[in-house]
């Protein structure tokens, strides 16, 4: 009796993702932890010095994370009304935050009341933060004005009016202690100089502005708002350098790391992209639960926060990297061991004795080998082979075709086999891979169960989710087809026009030699 033979699986080629070294890079951080905030997280700044404590603005609260704490180690919480935009200063020793009555509040980390606060907005502030001089912060609220405040006097020093709508972000220049941006609403970025009573640029981003950050330079301007992703030159007087369009939705906060090379955006479509700043590519992605608001990065590239608008704020820390000590190590075997007798000669003398090698049969194989049709296609309708590995559940039922018993195997199933067949075959009959075989299951499913159709409203449903699905694929190749024709005609007349050139060309030398000739 003839042994058994495995059922062949065809492989298939797969298109692996390309690795790169950034992919390595920022897969290199470990399990997110995730803290519940009480509402929606607006803004998130991490402290410029160590222990590169955080803060979370977030409902009428700020909090103050440590970076390996899942508890906040501090709470402001004198707001009457919402919180927005807590700021760290320079020195990590002060905070400022806007609010929804439209005061502005500067605390001190080592204690719980304000320090100061700043009342001129009559609208809610949304945009609060310090000058890089340390000793003067600008604001910005939703009665379209941008103000700037000084700290000692706790007095405004200047209002500027230009935008017309919300202004809801800013920045301010590391390199000129006079100089701050903000974006509005309005579509514009405007930068206005602490030392004139207008703005001294504005630049048009065509939609509403939800985030703005300057590059550590000065020189660049980054601004986000719809879908775009804009990068402007300064120095050029506002160009415009690249439009980036990554995202599906409203992109809603932008961060550097600590190099300036990569930027990073959020957006409400829950992804966090990021890009090289040499070509602006998108180098990497995160995926998240939900909408993001607000993202932030250590300034040692440690730890990523993400805050969404459930309230949830996700925290990711690097892997630390693994320091492998020689005297941990085990030491291995030389090399002379796995080489020994690797060039051992049998003598004429010697004996050799075979050891047969085992060949441990899958569970469908044993059951096509004891002629279990109908069992075979269940082990291979299991989640784990359906999902990963479908080429499997087709190679069975090519065999079972081969067979002649794939009719029988497919009959006498209830409801949820059914089912279960009927959504197998619907997701990948489209695949040109596995389109011979899963037509004809989808014509032995048909014919076999066409009697029953209309008995149970799940089975029916599948059934319509089949028609579908061919029939969309066979639009899809109708369509193909005419472009085919269309791209055989152009290339045929092009072929056609290029012999035409050759002939009159040919031509044209022949007439030339008979010419030649003549006159000789």
């Amino acid at each position: 009796m003839a042994t058994y033979k495995p059922v062949v699986v065809q492989q298939f080629p797969k298109l692996g993702e390309r690795i790169t070294q950034d992919t390595v890079y920022w897969r290199g951080y470990k399990t997110p932890v995730q803290i519940k905030e009480f509402g929606a997280i607006n803004k998130i700044d991490f402290s410029p010095v160590a222990p590169y404590n955080y803060a979370v603005t977030a409902s009428s609260r700020i909090h103050i994370y440590g970076r390996y704490s899942q508890e906040p180690i501090k709470t402001f919480s004198r707001f009457r009304d919402a919180a927005y935009c807590a700021t760290y200063r320079g020195d990590g020793n002060l905070l400022v935050a806007g609010s929804e009555e439209g005061s502005i509040r500067l605390f001190d980390i080592s204690g719980k009341a304000p320090l100061r606060q700043f009342d001129g907005h009559t609208k809610a502030v949304h945009v609060a933060g310090f000058l890089s001089d340390k000793y003067r912060i600008f604001s910005g609220g939703d009665d379209y004005s941008s103000n700037l405040w000084d700290i000692p006097s706790g007095t405004e020093i200047v209002s500027f009016s230009e935008h017309t709508d919300y202004v809801r972000c800013g920045c301010a220049s590391k390199v000129n202690a006079d100089v701050f941006i903000t974006g509005s609403y309005d579509h514009t970025v405007k930068l206005f100089d602490a030392r004139t009573r207008s703005s001294i640029m504005t630049i048009d981003h065509g939609q509403p502005v939800e985030s703005v950050l300057l590059f550590p330079s000065g020189g660049l301007l980054v601004s986000a708002g719809g879908r775009y992703v804009k990068v402007w030159d300064i120095l050029k007087g506002g160009q415009l350098l690249v439009s980036l369009k990554n995202h599906h939705k409203t992109v809603t906060c932008l961060c550097l790391n600590s190099s300036g090379q990569r930027l990073l955006s959020g957006s409400l479509d829950r992804h966090v992209k990021i890009y090289s700043t040499t070509s602006y590519k998108v180098v990497h992605s995160f995926n998240y639960a939900t909408s993001i608001l607000s993202l932030a990065l250590s300034p040692e590239d440690e730890t990523i926060v993400v805050g969404m608008t459930n309230g949830v704020l996700n925290v990711k820390h690097r892997k630390p990297e693994e320091r492998k000590e020689k005297s941990q190590q085990k030491r291995q075997p030389a090399y002379r061991t796995y080489m020994k007798g690797r060039t051992y000669m049998p003598k004429q003398e010697d004996f050799f004795v075979s050891k047969p090698a085992k060949h441990v049969l899958r569970k469908y194989d044993k059951l096509l080998k004891s002629f279990q049709s109908s069992k075979a296609l269940d082990a291979v309708l299991e989640p784990p082979i359906r999902l990963h590995t479908p080429e499997v559940t087709v190679a069975v039922m090519q065999e079972l075709h081969r067979r002649g018993t794939l009719r029988s195997a497919l009959a006498g199933r209830d409801e949820k086999q059914i089912n279960l067949l009927l959504t197998f075959v619907a997701r990948r009959v489209i695949e040109p891979r596995f389109t011979p075989v899963l037509v004809t299951v989808a014509d032995m499913i048909t014919d076999i169960y066409h009697p029953v159709v209309g008995q149970s409203a799940i089975v029916d449903r599948q059934f319509l989710k089949l028609q579908e699905a061919i029939g969309k694929e066979i639009d899809y190749q109708e369509e193909l087809l005419e472009v085919l024709g269309m791209m055989d005609t152009l290339f045929a007349s092009f072929t056609k026009k290029r012999d035409t050139y050759l002939g009159d060309k040919q031509n044209n030398g022949l007439t030339k030699m008979i010419e030649t000739n003549a006159n000789n």
